[in-house]
């Protein structure tokens, strides 16, 4: 999602000078791994790289993800003159550490070195280094000595509104989950609905894709609901009274805390929720560090439940997260002597991501 939208952003800055290529899986081999293979990096992708920038005259490679550190390794050996930016989503060896620690096997073992290899080259061979917080920042530098150039916190595509939703049938009121199926979120949710969910009153709506993995655990428990994937995710926001983010571990940002700004709710998560919002959106939240205190700001939030719609919450949305200060981000970072940069300012651009 978020290399999507970075692709977007880039072609508005660079126009027709953007060359977009983005690599297609494929399977992993033993070799591949300690070179730092993954996610379509391969030696034929590399040469496809490096035939493009010499063909296109590129100038400025954005690689959309440390996993791809492999190629910003050959770029830079192969066209020092070449600007490399590397957009880090995570820091990937400590994202993948956690999911090994969840799935002791020798495929996740041989992800996670394949993924510390990467980024290693990744933060090796940049010129400029992003992180999505000062957190992630401070993890490059102790695992590979290396910190961040740019902090730029995540963006979403806008898919809410500046003005409250029109009015629905009345609903039970309902406190929302909205994650995917990798291991934070499930793990996260397990807990939240064994510890929070029977001691509070909201009814617990739990939606995301991958999800159904704990059915037979929320099987019995009357407090919570477990809808899965939805095609419209504005009409399960609009109507609940309030955001849940119980996450304990990962890496990057949550997405999740930036789509309820986005649909103006408020949220009650975890330090880790949190991580790399800014101090005045956790200030306007709730911060729960434990059961207790998740039970106490939801039952709150049950007896003088927040606005359906907070323009306060939509505003940090636009200010931090929304495509139009990404853009200002990105402008500056590409270019830092200019607060915009034309088309016309660059000779040309690539920007390589994964399927």
């Amino acid at each position: 999602m978020l290399s999507r939208i970075n692709a977007e952003l880039l072609h508005s800055l660079f126009g027709d000078d953007l060359i977009d290529l983005r690599l297609q899986p494929r399977p992993g081999t033993p070799r591949g791994v300690i070179r730092g293979h993954v996610d379509g990096i391969d030696d034929a992708s590399i040469a496809t790289i490096l035939t493009t920038i010499d063909t296109e005259r590129i100038d400025t490679a954005f690689i959309d993800g440390s996993n791809l550190g492999a190629a910003a390794a050959a770029i830079k050996a192969a066209h020092p003159t070449v600007r490399v930016v590397t957009f880090f989503h995570n820091v990937e060896a400590r994202f993948f550490w956690g999911s090994m620690r969840e799935r002791r096997t020798l495929k996740s073992l041989a992800v996670l070195a394949a993924n510390y290899i990467a980024e290693r080259k990744a933060v090796q061979s940049s010129d400029v280094r992003v992180t999505l917080s000062t957190r992630d920042s401070a993890k490059l530098r102790r695992l590979y000595g290396r910190a961040a150039d740019v902090v730029a916190p995540i963006v979403l595509a806008d898919k809410g509104s500046r003005v409250p939703p029109p009015a629905t049938p009345a609903k039970p009121p309902y406190a929302l989950f909205v994650g995917g199926g990798f291991y934070a979120n499930i793990a996260g949710i397990d807990w939240f609905a064994r510890e929070v969910a029977p001691r509070i009153g909201l009814h617990v709506m739990v939606v995301g894709r991958g999800m159904e993995t704990l059915a037979a655990r929320f099987d019995g428990n009357a407090s919570v609901s477990l809808i899965g994937a939805v095609d419209d995710l504005a009409r399960w926001y609009a109507d609940a009274t309030v955001v849940v983010a119980p996450i304990f571990d990962g890496s990057g940002m949550k997405t999740k805390v930036a789509e309820a700004l986005m649909f103006g709710k408020h949220v009650v998560g975890t330090p880790e929720a949190f991580s790399g919002y800014a101090e005045d959106v956790v200030a306007a939240n709730r911060c729960c560090a434990d059961a207790d205190t998740f039970v106490a700001a939801l039952t709150l939030a049950e007896t003088a439940p927040p606005p359906a719609f907070a323009p306060a919450m939509r505003a940090l949305y636009e200010r931090d997260h929304s495509p139009s200060a990404a853009q200002s981000r990105l402008a500056r970072i590409l270019d830092p002597n200019s607060q915009e940069r034309s088309s016309q300012s660059a000779r040309a651009a690539l920007h390589t991501s994964s399927a």
